[in-house]
């Protein structure tokens, strides 16, 4: 029977993160039937020895566009979710896509960061705004969109970076509506507790603003690029 939603989870050295989250899936999921795709940058799949039986795992080339196109080519469902292994989403989340996918073709989640830090708040609720404003969410914010219409726009594009706001500029292009859910998604906040607070949140608006003016991505992606990582499986 074919499930009601696919969801791709791109992963790279998440060992800690997948099993959490595959149960948290299974917790929140209610009478929505789903598939899960665990999609691996890692040539030597490190992150999908961590897999369950049942769940689908493959490698593909590390990157999170060419990781989520490979799962989206597997997907059987009507609606793909892309999910960050690192993101947890809200308890009707699931319930929440599949109904409002009869009304629209993509969407996502408000954002919110793990922390009680007020910084961290402060930033969750600028990107929801901003989010809003725009209509052009970041791949953290849970994007889910309708497969035929993924397939039509040509996924996501071969960039090393930018690859979740580069589709939602194609969607918007092509008049496509699409809906921010107000429910929020919670991130980890490691990214900006290992980089710093300021660091990181100014380097990613330089980043996006670099990149509307038309700066190369893979240009950015040298500013971006975390530090080499230990094949421990335990690291995104």
């Amino acid at each position: 029977m074919q499930p009601d939603l696919s969801i791709v989870i791109p992963v790279l050295y998440e060992g800690a993160n997948v099993l959490p989250l595959i149960e948290h899936l299974r917790a929140i999921a209610g009478d929505v039937t789903y598939e899960v795709i665990v999609v691996d940058g890692d040539p030597e799949g490190s992150t999908l020895h961590y897999l369950p039986s049942h769940i689908q795992g493959i490698t593909a080339p590390a990157g999170r566009g060419s990781q989520m196109n490979a799962g989206a080519h597997l997907a059987q469902a009507p609606t793909l979710l892309f999910l960050h292994a690192d993101t947890k989403l809200p308890q009707t989340a699931l319930a929440q896509i599949h109904i409002t996918m009869g009304q629209t073709a993509a969407g996502a989640f408000d954002l919110g960061i793990d922390s009680p830090k007020a910084s961290l708040q402060w930033i969750s609720r600028v990107a929801s705004w901003r989010s809003r404003l725009t209509r052009i969410p970041y791949g953290d914010q849970a994007i889910f969109v309708d497969r035929t219409t993924f397939h039509q726009v040509g996924g996501f594009p071969n960039i090393p970076i930018m690859e979740d706001v580069a589709l939602m500029q194609q969607l918007k292009r092509q008049r496509i509506p699409i809906r921010i859910m107000r429910d929020l998604v919670l991130v980890s906040p490691r990214r900006w507790e290992q980089e710093g607070v300021l660091r990181c949140t100014l380097r990613n608006w330089l980043l996006l603003g670099l990149y509307t003016f038309g700066v190369s991505p893979h240009r950015l992606w040298h500013w971006y690029r975390p530090p080499s990582l230990p094949k421990s499986g335990l690291k995104n």
